[in-house]
């Protein structure tokens, strides 16, 4: 073991109380257990609660990501924005395959969405546009909000045993099914 990986384990993870994730329980919409969980980390005082990580796919198919913040979220999904000459913007005009994930180390929390991304309308981008604190009033023709409609969520609590416990949902027919989430040992 290297002195990295040595000091890498004397790092503290996960709070010493977490909260549980009854798998019993689950909503049947995810964004409902998704939302009581960002506001919970609202509620906690933890910064930028709504800061993810959001991955597109480059032209060969890797993956890449880098940090946004949720702007909004409703029946179009969850909403971004950037500039429509961004790589982003132009990685998800390629493939409009895309995921975000959440993750509130306060409560020990993780969700991972992916999904389909789709451009909104103009006076959503330039609402966003003129909503932003640098904003001169002006409008910017450049500036896109985007929502990832959501086909998959996992919702991951974390447990001091490492024995996290992992709720799924996928959408089907315009239906959302939920459950466990097992991941095979090894």
């Amino acid at each position: 073991m290297s002195d990295l990986a040595a000091r890498l384990r004397t790092l503290p993870a996960f709070p010493e109380e977490m909260p549980d994730l009854d798998l019993e329980a689950l909503p049947e919409d995810p964004t409902e257990l998704f939302l009581a969980w960002l506001e919970d980390a609202i509620a906690s005082g933890a910064r930028q609660p709504h800061a993810m990580t959001f991955q597109t796919l480059l032209a060969d198919g890797s993956p890449v990501g880098r940090t946004l913040i949720l702007k909004d979220l409703d029946e179009a999904g969850f909403h971004v924005s950037t500039r429509n000459t961004s790589r982003k913007a132009q990685q998800v005009r390629e493939d409009p395959r895309a995921a975000m994930t959440f993750f509130w180390r306060e409560s020990g929390r993780q969700v991972q969405i992916a999904g389909t991304v789709v451009a909104l309308g103009e006076d959503v981008s330039q609402r966003d546009w003129l909503a932003r604190p640098t904003s001169d009033g002006q409008p910017n023709p450049e500036w896109q909000v985007y929502a990832l409609r959501p086909e998959r969520f996992e919702f991951l609590q974390a447990r001091a045993d490492r024995n996290h416990v992992r709720a799924g949902y996928v959408r089907e027919g315009g239906r959302w099914s939920h459950g466990p989430v097992t991941t095979p040992a090894g």
